[in-house]
């Protein structure tokens, strides 16, 4: 899966994932290989990245992510912490 973080500053994240856990609005949930398509708003927290060399943590300000044939594209309002 390809996920790309995109804030209004910057590219603060891209590349090949195994799983991103996003901080949706209604509650983080994990996203896979072959998810649904979806589209969700995001709160405030942590978006944990997986991928070959380990697990990441970005803490983003809010935002959307939309998740399609295996794309997943978050813009976040803002990065607090990489």
């Amino acid at each position: 899966m390809k996920l790309t973080i995109i804030t209004p500053d910057k590219l603060a994240y891209e590349g090949d994932v195994t799983a991103v856990t996003v901080p949706g609005s209604a509650g983080s949930f994990q996203i896979l290989k072959d998810h649904a398509a979806i589209v969700s708003t995001l709160d405030d927290g942590k978006v944990i990245i997986k991928d070959i060399s380990g697990d990441h943590v970005i803490i983003i300000k809010g935002g959307v992510v939309e998740v399609k044939d295996n794309n997943i594209i978050v813009l976040a309002e803002g990065i607090v912490q990489e």
